[in-house]
């Protein structure tokens, strides 16, 4: 690597040569320039020498990889910073390990006023259930603890946390000595939340930001919203990622809106929609994803938030204030609420106008051929997460605990959301499950399910380009010149183009298609390593001694 004094009347300039730089610009691409914040040139080695000279840094890649930096889609930053830097109950193998893990977490933070902590999954427990209220009292020394389930919807609480929530044992979703969830979960939620100082805060999303960049993740797009965290968490975290010291955050809040006054507020806060977790429905875990046909494990049909109308009229508010809406929603009878609502919307303010919009939904696992058809149609984008395929799915995994194998079969079809012509955008809805861009690509070309496979390149586009895609722009996720210079250099090995299977079009795996190559994602593989991360021309990470 080598430097020159730069000159401060013009944009910083550097060199990347020496790798292989995955562009559609050039196949064969081997270096690029950057310029300020901007790709300048992408091109092969012999071009690079003409730039040599009037750059001011030159990077000998050495062989490395570099690529668009990756654009989670789906994070909820503060959580996910706390459960790196706090009680992370993920792997906990056994009930008793779990508590003996509360026991010592509560025993070496003696000044919380409520301890934290998330990640408990007793469906992956041998004892099968989860802790009793009277376990956790004990565990946690008689001091308040909420503890959300891996999936962060529903929590388990001490009696301690309870006391401190007027009026929830009247609340829809308390139950004596189960797991919380709906409006009891978010009022507990918010009073534990309540607790956390403007330091711990930050550091929770300083920590979540850090291991974003150290992950070759540009951008997140943060989930916010008043069942989930406070206007000022999100306003704090937009404020930190505006220092540019780490990734890029894009803020949706989560909240229904009915006038222009409204959608100005969401403005206010700096979001970019009210979208994100506007809840239709719950989780399949916590058996409150809202179903056509009863659990195959529980005698009901899950819980239903939104109707069809609220959906439109809150679509044709945004629509018409140009502000983008999006909803979450797993069960198929929760799609089907969304694209009724869509489509009533759409009836009101007009198709080409809701399609212009790009309204999001997040998750969108049970989708059948109607639904899906309708996400076409609309435009919908589908913000989805391959890791819980990867964490869930299969014959014996929990989705076919929860609804049978034939049903879980459905769920996630990737396959058939891009045969139809549905923008995908790829997340992790972190803390759920980790931020792991690779890891994320790998579990949506090993579909659990092989006919919702799809190909690395399709699943690169999605959690690259397809996230900006999701924002509304076309422009970026992609090194080509004049695109933002947000990119990531990796260590991996040898790059192919990789299909899910053999009835995969072959043209493209072949050398002769110019088509650029991606690491090797078959499982049990090395995954590539984040040497360096760049958003905007910055450099956020740089792995030491590299």
């Amino acid at each position: 690597m080598s430097e020159r004094t730069p000159d401060p009347a013009r944009p910083r300039t550097v060199l990347l040569r020496g790798g292989e730089v995955h562009s559609p610009a050039d196949p064969f691409a081997t270096a690029m320039v950057v310029e300020g914040d901007s790709v300048a040139w992408v091109g092969e080695e012999g071009a690079a020498d003409s730039f040599a000279d009037g750059v001011d840094e030159v990077v000998h890649l050495d062989g490395a990889l570099v690529t668009p930096a990756f654009t989670d889609a789906h994070v909820h930053t503060t959580a996910t910073g706390l459960a790196l830097t706090g009680l992370d109950l993920s792997g906990a193998a056994t009930l008793p390990d779990a508590l003996a893990r509360i026991r010592a977490y509560a025993t070496a933070r003696p000044a919380d006023k409520i301890l934290l902590g998330h990640g408990w999954d007793a469906a992956a427990w041998p004892e099968g259930r989860p802790p009793s209220r009277a376990e956790l009292d004990d565990a946690a020394g008689r001091r308040p603890l909420y503890l959300t389930r891996v999936d962060v919807h529903s929590a388990v609480v001490t009696t301690a946390l309870l006391d401190l929530v007027p009026g929830i044992r009247d609340r829809s979703g308390f139950r004596p000595d189960a797991p919380l969830t709906g409006d009891a979960h978010h009022a507990v939620r918010q009073t534990a939340y309540a607790t956390l100082a403007p330091a711990q805060r930050a550091d929770a999303q300083t920590a979540a930001l850090a291991h974003a960049a150290s992950l070759g993740i540009g951008t997140l797009h943060e989930c916010a919203g008043p069942d989930i965290s406070g206007e000022d968490d999100l306003t704090a975290l937009l404020a930190l990622a505006a220092e540019g010291n780490g990734p890029r955050v894009v803020g949706y809040w989560a909240e229904m809106i009915a006038t222009a006054k409204d959608a100005d507020r969401i403005r206010e806060l700096g979001a970019v929609g009210a979208a994100g977790d506007l809840f239709v429905d719950g989780s399949l875990g916590s058996h409150t994803a809202h179903l056509h046909a009863p659990y195959a494990d529980a005698p009901h049909t899950g819980s239903a938030h939104l109707t069809a109308e609220e959906v439109a009229a809150h679509v044709t508010a945004c629509t018409e204030a140009g502000l983008q809406a999006g909803f979450h929603a797993i069960g198929d009878a929760a799609l089907t609420t969304v694209v009724d609502g869509v489509r009533a919307a759409a009836d009101r303010v007009g198709l080409h106008r809701v399609r212009a919009a790009r309204h999001r939904v997040e998750h969108a696992e049970m989708l059948t051929d109607a639904t899906l058809s309708a996400f076409a149609d609309l435009a919908l984008t589908a913000s989805v997460q391959p890791a819980f395929d990867a964490a869930w799915g299969g014959e014996s995994g929990m989705y076919a605990a929860r609804l049978g194998a034939d049903r879980a079969r459905t769920l996630n079809p990737y396959a058939a959301l891009l045969k139809a012509g549905v923008a995908l955008a790829l997340g992790s809805d972190s803390p759920v499950t980790p931020l792991d861009p690779w890891g994320t690509l790998r579990a949506a070309v090993f579909h659990r399910t092989r006919a919702h496979g799809i190909s690395a390149r399709a699943a690169f586009t999605a959690h690259t380009r397809g996230g900006w895609r999701a924002i509304g722009r076309d422009d970026a996720g992609i090194l080509v010149p004049g695109a933002p210079a947000d990119y990531a250099v990796w260590r991996t090995g040898d790059l192919l183009v990789q299909a899910p299977d053999e009835r995969v079009q072959r043209w493209s795996t072949d050398p002769r298609s110019g088509t650029p190559g991606l690491p090797d994602l078959t499982p049990g593989s090395a995954l590539p390593v984040c040497l360096r991360t760049v958003v905007g021309g910055r450099t956020v990470f740089g792995r030491p001694n590299e």
